[in-house]
């Protein structure tokens, strides 16, 4: 194959190859001797060319410019100039070794794209482990939120339940407490109650302003009493501007008794009498029994001695106490003077 003529030799001079400075990069290549004088085969000039140009053979080469150089047809290489068929192999031989050499020299270009692509190839997958790592970054970021609010929403129902539990407990508590306390008055009222009956029923007698006296059917209104405001004692706590019945003072429940057989005619709140329990004897009397706390019966007939009622403190008064009130006519009489009439010792 030709290439572009070689320029002059006035540009920078003629060079032949020698046989030091023709060495092959690899491999072993005969170096022919000329025949008759300083001209070579054809065949190793171009062998030796090729050889020196791939392995820079040349230091002075790479300071001049580059010239192109006139290569020998295939023909030639292979057979011609008058070289023995022996001589023809070991050109053969040469072009390969070059060529295999010309393929070395050019091959750092594939390598070096292959070394880019791996290096591209590097950076993306880099690039993609740093993108799943902020992704998985990401993703327990949000379940440790998720986490951390589940557990403050839990935390919050709990207290919530907790306060419940804690108001439904102390409400408990407090209704219990008030159902011991209503049980105990009950069950107190019940054996005063029930004492007191059998003193009545006994007829017994334990001293004036001690205890219940029975007398020809009629018995004292209450026990364990003190007398405190007598019938008509004046003063500006009462509206008619004196006072118009008996005051028996004695502890809030104490029962209160019947002083002689009738019936309840009336029973209930009466303004400043408080609670109040009318009873009429079979002469028509009224008796009147004020300021109660509780009323054991409210209609109907009942016995001397039999409780109707509790002592109390209700309606316009200072203290516990029995209002006691007797009328004849609608007219009051002195509560004290009645009973001592009918033999009870007050």
């Amino acid at each position: 194959m030709d290439v572009q003529e070689t320029p002059t030799a006035g540009a920078w001079g003629e060079w032949n190859p020698t046989e030091d400075s023709a060495r092959p990069v690899r491999g072993k290549h005969r170096v022919l001797k000329a025949r008759g004088g300083l001209a070579r085969s054809s065949t190793v000039l171009g062998v030796g060319v090729i050889a020196a140009v791939g392995a820079g053979g040349i230091a002075t080469a790479q300071d001049r410019p580059q010239v192109a150089i006139s290569m020998p047809s295939i023909p030639d290489l292979l057979g011609g100039g008058g070289h023995s068929g022996s001589d023809g192999g070991a050109g053969a031989e040469a072009v390969s070794q070059a060529a295999a050499e010309g393929g070395a020299s050019t091959a750092g270009v594939p390598r070096q794209a292959d070394a880019g692509e791996a290096l591209r190839n590097r950076i993306l997958q880099q690039a993609e482990t740093e993108q799943d790592a902020v992704e998985a970054q990401a993703r327990a970021d949000a379940e440790r939120t998720a986490r951390e609010s589940a557990a403050q929403e839990a935390r919050t129902q709990r207290e919530a339940a907790d306060k419940e539990a804690e108001a439904a407990r102390v409400a408990a508590e407090k209704a219990a407490a008030e159902k011991a306390a209503a049980d105990k008055a009950a069950a107190e009222q019940t054996a005063t109650k029930a004492a007191a009956d059998t003193g009545a029923g006994a007829g017994t007698s334990t001293g004036t302003g001690s205890g219940t006296k029975a007398s020809g059917g009629y018995s004292l209104p209450t026990s364990s009493y003190t007398l405190t405001s007598h019938y008509g004692a004046a003063g500006s706590m009462w509206s008619s501007g004196y006072h118009t019945g008996l005051d028996f003072a004695a502890p809030t429940g104490t029962p209160v008794k019947a002083v002689g057989g009738g019936k309840v005619i009336s029973a209930g709140w009466s303004g400043a009498y408080g609670y109040r329990i009318v009873l009429q004897l079979a002469d028509g009397t009224e008796v009147w029994y004020c300021h109660l706390s509780s009323m054991s019966v409210t209609s109907g007939s009942v016995g001397a001695g039999e409780t109707i009622g509790r002592v109390g403190a209700t309606g316009n008064v200072t203290g516990a106490h029995l209002h006691l009130e007797v009328r004849k006519g609608g007219s009051t009489v002195d509560p004290l003077a009645w009973l001592n009439s009918k033999g009870l010792d007050v």
